[in-house]
């Protein structure tokens, strides 16, 4: 189904900020609210909008603080299915929080969290490794988060970030 211009242009403020309100969004979009309203429940309902989240600096919550890691995974494509078989198989553990399809040296980009770097290392040597299809991983833990999704971590925002012009 072809998108509206209207469409994409709620697709791009509600993914910058997904708790706008109806009446906001409609006032920017120059749109009544019920037509905003209409256009999010239609936009759920073909699956455009797959979710709304918020994105959390983990090490601002106390005792909360995850590990992530990135697996680079290396696989046989299976006859008929290529690589979505194995790539199922992998996403449906819960662990796993992103899986893609990659161009490169690997094939999938598997993002993984677990409480410890111990707990993610058996996940990569009891479940993942063992799978049939799986040749060679090469696990990446993530140090520091710097920006996710746009968002800039450890920045001051009461900082005022517009652009000094003068004369």
């Amino acid at each position: 189904m072809i998108m509206t211009e209207k469409e994409r242009e709620l697709l791009l403020l509600i993914e910058r900020e997904g708790r706008m309100p109806a009446e906001k969004l409609a006032k920017m979009l120059d749109l009544p609210m019920n037509d905003v309203k209409g256009m999010l429940r239609e936009l759920e309902e073909r699956k455009v909008i797959h979710g709304y989240s918020a994105i959390i600096d983990w090490t601002k919550a106390s005792g909360a603080e995850m590990v992530t890691a990135m697996i680079d995974v290396k696989v046989t494509p299976q006859r008929g299915v290529g690589f979505d078989e194995v790539a199922e198989r992998i996403y449906r553990f819960h662990e796993v929080k992103a899986c893609y399809l990659m161009s490169g040296t690997y094939d999938l980009s598997v993002v993984i969290e677990g409480k410890t770097m111990s707990e993610i290392a058996n996940f990569v040597s009891e479940k993942l490794s063992t799978l049939e299809s799986v040749i060679s991983t090469t696990t990446h833990f993530r140090l520091k988060q710097y920006k996710h999704d746009g968002i800039i971590f450890d920045e001051d925002d009461d900082e005022d970030h517009r652009m000094v012009v003068s004369p």
